[in-house]
């Protein structure tokens, strides 16, 4: 059996850490090995690119890439690899994220990069296990017990609302 594949987790500037973190906790509950690094498409972008272009043959399935503003990070990452790559676009700068958002989604034809909401880490980390479970069934397995202790959860709470409105 061949080694579980790793997530790359690609912060632009460290001040995207408080949000991607999230994205790292997720990925470790879901017990899929991952990779944080702080790479730019501006200030590093040769350590990038190399970076990408490795990636394959250094275990990775799936790189997630936090950026704000530009976030040209996802983009620079897809084309050096045809990894999937999922970008999570950071929320500041004078239009509040709205720039990171389109500079993310708005890929050139044949160079994809899957998008999450603004500051989307968790989401974005469920994304790279869907992905990888394509191909893991023990991964698929543990992606629909979350499911299922997730609807667990809001049932218990719709329980609680209900008692709530019972009472008033």
């Amino acid at each position: 059996m061949s080694e579980p594949k790793k997530v790359a987790v690609l912060l632009g500037s460290d001040s995207d850490w408080p949000v991607v973190k999230a994205a790292c906790a997720q990925l470790k509950e879901f017990g899929i090995p991952f990779e944080a690094h702080i790479l730019s498409a501006h200030r590093t972008p040769g350590p990038a690119a190399a970076f990408a272009a490795a990636a394959r043959e250094n275990g990775f399935g799936v790189i997630l890439c936090a950026a704000g503003m530009a976030a040209h990070l996802a983009g620079a990452i897809a084309a050096n690899t045809t990894l999937p790559v999922i970008g999570i676009p950071m929320k500041g700068g004078a239009l509040d994220g709205l720039d990171a958002l389109l500079a993310t989604v708005q890929m050139p034809s044949g160079i994809p990069v899957a998008t999450v909401a603004l500051g989307g880490a968790k989401n974005a980390a469920v994304l790279a296990a869907e992905i990888l479970a394509v191909s893991d069934e023990a991964l698929a397995a543990r992606l629909a017990a979350a499911r299922t202790a997730m609807a667990e959860t809001i049932a218990q709470k719709e329980t609680a609302l209900q008692a709530e409105l019972a009472a008033l």
